[in-house]
């Protein structure tokens, strides 16, 4: 069986079309429509930071940002945990949670990884 891909902005584009033909035809109502196109700018963008030649003798925090609930990732940052304390053991890794919504800031958390953390690991898995 073969299976028919159409990208969702052209399903939005087909289903606007429909409605305003609809709507024409079924006499002189007016329709608001959404448009998809972004019209604000991006960010400055920040570069990222060197990498570290090794994690051997370093931090490594690993901060679940609480995407998906509070056990979404958690144990895919557990299982990772317990993979590093067995085939690097000289890495030392810091399991955190981030306070808050995941799209909070958390300056707390950011200063203490920056004051006692060498690397960090931010964001979902599972």
């Amino acid at each position: 069986m073969k299976r028919l891909f159409i990208p969702a902005s052209s399903v939005l584009m087909i289903f606007a079309l429909v409605t305003v033909l609809h709507a024409t035809s079924v006499g002189s109502e007016k329709i608001t429509v959404m448009n998809p196109a972004i019209t604000s700018t991006m960010v400055d963008r920040v570069p990222l930071t060197n990498r570290l030649d090794s994690l051997d003798g370093k931090t490594l925090y690993m901060v679940d940002i609480g995407w998906g609930g509070p056990d979404a990732a958690y144990s895919v940052f557990e299982e990772m945990r317990a993979w590093f304390s067995e085939n690097m053991p000289n890495v030392k890794t810091v399991l955190k949670r981030k306070q808050g919504p995941y799209s909070a800031d958390d300056p707390e958390l950011w200063k203490e990884i920056k004051e006692k953390g060498d690397a960090a690991l931010i964001g979902i898995s599972g």
